[in-house]
């Protein structure tokens, strides 16, 4: 093994922060001497990461809401190739946020640094043209749904599935009520799960009609009781203030997201890794988003696929309700919840396809795998001939001769 082992590692909001941290503790059992310094949150910094940046600094979700940020994620760019330049890290691990990870990769490429991509970037969804660009700039991509290894091979990517890091997080599903004494909530009380996203644009755009949506469940089911997870990278006053002026007084945790999905009997759930992370969960859940009406216009242009939760990509169909743009309304939310509340068969439905899902993704073990696919790939990296950049990552379920 090369005698530096720094390390760069970039994630840019809450899960990916998770998820790396999570691989960061995994590579510091395998590799001692490594030294992480980079961009992150408060998981990847209780794992040892020297952070130049917050992952907030570049948190920011849309085509058209990124242009207020643009200046300030530009500059932490600049910044971090800078310390890449300078420090010269034997690899680099880039983590989501593809519009940002993607133009850093290119640049680490023109320092001869290695890159690693952990969770794909989603162009089998949209912008398959960013395929040649991962071919060129990326080492190996290690890819947490089970489709995307082949998908990225086909197309001349160094890929390896490694499963779903959303596994490791999630507790295992119990009863309703084992969570709810978890978070000190009444065992015996209706409660519905709200959860906002991780975003401050996403708290913005969304929270006025959570609220209003969790308040219309309140009036037709009195006694409802409403769990809030905040995440990280949001401020827990900027929440509360939400339900300040209402008659709701949710129980507010800090993260936690999987088991307040879990004390619920449904949940409504801000599109992204939290719906998969939700699903896990078992419990009945709708998908709602909402952006601008350009970024949303150029989004359903751009897009290739059906559905936009991972829960219904990953079931096939359109196993929980998509509530998007227009469709996100209060009155839409509580529609479909109530009706999860009311519709036994409905919620047994929803919830054997849930399990089905959750069997796809396979075991535990992601961290552990990426570990062992970065520590292979460093091997395999000092005992390449001169001049010899890519390097296959095979595909056998053990990485590590």
């Amino acid at each position: 093994m090369a005698a530096s082992l720094d390390i760069l590692i970039v994630a840019g909001e809450a899960s990916g922060d998770a998820h790396a941290g999570a691989l960061m503790r995994e590579l510091s059992g395998r590799l001692p001497r490594a030294r992480f310094f980079g961009m992150g949150g408060v998981h990847m910094r209780e794992a040892g990461l020297e952070a130049l940046f917050d992952a907030r600094e570049i948190s920011v979700m849309g085509l058209v809401e990124v242009l207020p940020k643009l200046w300030r994620i530009l500059q932490v760019l600049r910044s971090l190739t800078r310390a890449a330049e300078e420090r010269l890290p034997r690899l680099a691990i880039l983590v989501d946020v593809p519009d940002f990870n993607l133009r850093l990769a290119k640049r680490l490429k023109r320092l001869g640094i290695p890159v690693v991509y952990y969770i794909s970037p989603m162009v089998w969804a949209t912008r398959e043209g960013r395929v040649k660009q991962i071919a060129r700039d990326v080492d190996t991509v290690l890819c947490i749904l089970p489709f995307e290894e082949a998908f990225l091979r086909e197309r001349g990517v160094s890929a390896r599935y490694v499963g779903s890091p959303v596994l490791e997080h999630a507790p295992a599903p119990a009863p309703a009520s084992v969570f709810r004494e978890r978070l000190g909530l009444d065992p015996g009380a209706t409660t519905l799960a709200v959860l906002p996203g991780s975003r401050e644009s996403e708290l913005t755009r969304l929270m006025p009609t959570l609220v209003a949506a969790a308040e219309r469940v309140a009036r037709a089911r009195p006694g409802l009781q409403v769990v809030v997870p905040v995440a990280p990278t949001l401020e827990k006053a900027r929440v509360a203030a939400y339900f300040e002026k209402g008659p709701l007084c949710p129980r507010l945790v800090d993260g936690r997201a999987a088991e307040a999905v879990g004390a619920s009997d449904a949940a409504i759930v801000c599109s992204g890794t939290a719906t998969l992370e939700a699903a896990l969960m078992l419990r009945p859940l709708v998908v709602v988003y909402r952006v601008s009406w350009l970024t949303g216009l150029l989004v359903r242009m751009l897009a290739r696929i059906a559905h936009v939760s991972l829960v219904n990509l990953l079931a096939g169909r359109r196993l929980v309700p998509e509530l998007l743009q227009s469709e996100c309304t209060a009155e839409r939310i509580a529609e479909v919840t109530l009706r999860y509340l009311d519709d036994e068969q409905e919620r047994t439905s929803v919830v054997e396809g849930l399990m089905q899902v959750r069997a796809s993704l396979g075991a535990p073990g992601a961290s552990a795998q990426a570990a062992e696919a970065v520590v292979s790939l460093l091997r395999r990296l000092d005992e390449a001939p001169a001049g010899a950049r890519t390097v296959e990552v095979p595909t056998s379920p053990s990485l590590i001769p």
